[in-house]
């Protein structure tokens, strides 16, 4: 008698099935590169999708934000004042999706035009903190000695304090309150994290093959620093510079929270529209609803991420 038509099922793979199915696995990964395989695994992790999704939508508002814009963010609009009362802000009616900010303004145009300072702040920070721990680090790793001793210990008192007091205590020795002192206050911030990440990998690299190849051949120091020890260590430095990027934009909105940003109230950021919102909490929470949004979900992307490519380029991950 016959079974019925459907009624079979696949045979369960037996072990030599599942030996072979790894054997050729391991093949296929022996022959990409590590970026092609890390850019592999990217596409296939949810958490990389989920980041890359909240950052490719945030630089681009930022972009074109000028064009998105329906207004200027300084220009006050007589319809929306008319309607402001002590005890009442305008929300959302035609024109205005977001209604009105405490002085009239349109608050949807200060909110995409304020992603455009963001991400300049946050950029241009990491970016400065990044060169000057490249610096530091690479110093530090191809002499070693009392110059290692000497960065490294600077590094360390660095490190031993909190980011955002730092943060602030940089940005209040600042004469008048600004966005260059931003930047400088939370950029000065990494430069310890970048230092002494980019010295252990150097000093990893210290050892290698490819490094005591190039010293038996009598290559010179600086050559073996710059074209095998710096190039090779670059790669975990730059997953924390992702990393940064995310603390960088976090500590920006604090200090202009804390009144140690950019004064300007022509000019809209997010860490300063939130703190202007407290005097208003109980009148249209909105207006510190938002701006503490946009905030959460930018650093939740870079630092979705930013994880996922650190497992990405694990060499222990690799499948």
């Amino acid at each position: 008698m016959t079974s019925p038509r459907g009624s079979l099922r696949p045979r369960p793979p037996t072990l030599l099935d599942r030996r072979r199915r790894r054997v050729d696995e391991l093949a296929e990964a022996s022959g990409r590169s590590l970026t092609a395989d890390a850019f592999r695994r990217l596409r296939r992790n949810p958490v990389a999708i989920v980041g890359a999704v909240i950052v490719g939508l945030f630089v681009l508002v930022s972009i074109l934000a000028p064009w998105i814009a329906p207004h200027d963010a300084a220009t006050a609009f007589p319809e929306l004042q008319r309607t402001l009362r002590p005890d009442s802000i305008p929300g959302a009616q035609p024109g205005f999706p977001l209604g009105s900010d405490q002085n009239g303004r349109d608050f949807f145009s200060r909110m995409i035009l304020a992603s455009r300072q963001t991400l300049l702040v946050g950029v241009l920070a990491t970016l400065i903190g990044l060169v000057l721990g490249v610096v530091i680090g690479a110093l530090a790793g191809a002499f070693g000695g009392w110059v290692d001793t000497v960065l490294m210990r600077v590094t360390d008192v660095l490190l031993s304090i909190p980011s955002l007091l730092l943060a602030i205590s940089i940005a209040a020795l600042a004469a008048k309150p600004s966005q260059t002192t931003v930047i400088i206050a939370v950029a000065l911030v990494s430069v310890p994290v970048f230092a002494r990440l980019l010295r252990g990998s150097m000093l990893a690299q210290r050892e290698s093959d490819h490094v005591l190849a190039a010293t038996s051949l009598g290559v010179r120091r600086r050559s073996i620093v710059l074209r095998h020890m710096l190039p090779n260590a670059m790669g975990p430095v730059i997953v924390q510079a992702t990393l940064t990027l995310a603390t960088s934009i976090l500590d920006a909105a604090a200090l202009s929270f804390l009144g140690l940003g950019d004064g300007d109230p022509a000019r809209a950021e997010w860490g300063l529209m939130l703190a202007n919102a407290q005097s208003y909490l109980d009148v249209r929470p909105a207006l510190a609803f938002w701006p503490a949004i946009a905030i959460i979900l930018v650093a939740l992307g870079f630092t979705l991420l930013g994880e996922a490519l650190r497992e990405a380029l694990d060499p222990k991950g690799r499948r």
